[in-house]
Formats: structure tokens, sequence, C-alpha cells
């Protein structure tokens, strides 16, 4: 479980050096987006999603993609990170969920990995939160701790990977992480799945 903990951290680290770049536009205000590229190629709708009164899409293109959002609460495009850094995205890779504070999940996968980075709306404003892994094949948005906003919810093989078992590790996106379930012996004897919805009382410190 450690490696994997760790591993969040280190993609966390790969996007905040990505924002040092000079010349990065991210959360800056758009007007028209005739002729705007992703990586080598003008950008593509992928897939939009309703969040209240903003719409909020994913734009493709080779090597790379943006997120733009438009609506009652302004005009916004964000880098996508995960495509920048290899992660393939489709009309599933786009989650949101609605509330005082709305949650955005982007999400696309490098190899056996899932790659993901989440946006949040809180008071009328749009900003990037944290980075996330997921190497057990899930990666979603639950409000495990029932406080109205959605947390990440990420399942993660244990044993580096060299073993069948596999536990959750959830993230607040406006807090500290959640915890952690006991491994089991097998993905699909984890609570919920195929989509794993654990209740807080299910989780534990996850390891260090």
């Amino acid at each position: 479980m450690t490696a994997v903990v760790a591993a969040v951290v280190v993609v966390a680290g790969l996007v905040f050096a990505y924002f040092q770049r000079p010349g990065n536009i991210d959360s800056a205000q758009y007007g028209s987006d005739t002729g705007m590229r992703c990586g080598t190629t003008v950008c593509q709708v992928v897939i939009g999603k309703s969040v209240g009164e903003d719409l909020v899409e994913l734009l493709g293109g080779t090597g790379g993609g943006r997120i733009r959002i438009s609506g009652g609460s302004g005009q916004f495009i964000f880098e996508m990170t995960i495509a920048e850094s290899g992660a393939a995205v489709n009309d599933r890779s786009l989650q949101c969920a609605d509330a005082a504070v709305g949650v955005c999940l982007v999400h696309g996968a490098r190899g056996t990995d899932l790659l993901g980075e989440v946006l949040i709306r809180k008071d009328g404003t749009w900003s990037r939160a944290q980075a996330y892994l997921a190497t057990g094949g899930f990666l979603g948005l639950h409000d495990v701790d029932e406080d109205g906003t959605a947390d990440v919810v990420a399942v993660q093989l244990a044993c580096d990977g060299q073993c069948a078992n596999a536990f959750v590790q959830v993230f607040s996106v406006v807090g500290p992480e959640l915890g952690c379930t006991t491994a089991a012996p097998a993905r699909d004897q984890l609570p919920g799945w195929p989509a794993p919805a654990p209740k807080l009382s299910q989780l534990r410190p996850c390891a260090d």
C-alpha cells in the first residue's frame, strides 16, 4: 500500500511542476475557441456535462487536451494534465456531482493505471484541486463522509501489484485523505464493486 499512496503524491508533484512552465494558460478566461489546439491538433469536444448552470466539456486532440467551462460561473479553460501525461480520454472520462461545492473528476487510462484530476466549483469560481492515481481499475466520485461534497474513490492494488489483493482509498477534495478499506482477496469483493462506495465506518488510516 505504501508504494501506491506515495505514487499519488508523485502524480501531484508532476502536476505542480507542469503548471510552472512558461506560457501555461491554466484557468485563464477565454474568448473564441476557433483554432484552439489540444496537443498538435485542433481541439474536438469529447463529452460535456451540466453542473448547475455551468457546462463542463472535455476537449481532446493528439497529445493533449483541455477542460472548458462556460455558464453562470463565467468562462474558463484548464489544461488537461492527464492527457499531457499520456492518459486516453473518451466519452466516459468525465464525472460530475452538483452541490454547494461542485466537483468534476476527469480520468483516463494510461496502460493499466487510471490517472485523474479534479476541478471544484466553490463560491461561484472553478479551480483545480488534486491529481490522483488508481492502480486497481476504478476512479470515481462518491460522498463517502456524507458532508454534501463528493469525494474521490480509488481502487488500489496491494502488494505493489504482485498479488490480487485490492483496497479502496478515499480522498476528500476539500480536506485530508479520509482513509482506506482493509484489503480484500480480489477486487470483486470490495464494497460496491464494480463501483465501490464504502461507508466512512469501513475506512481506517492508510499505511504511510
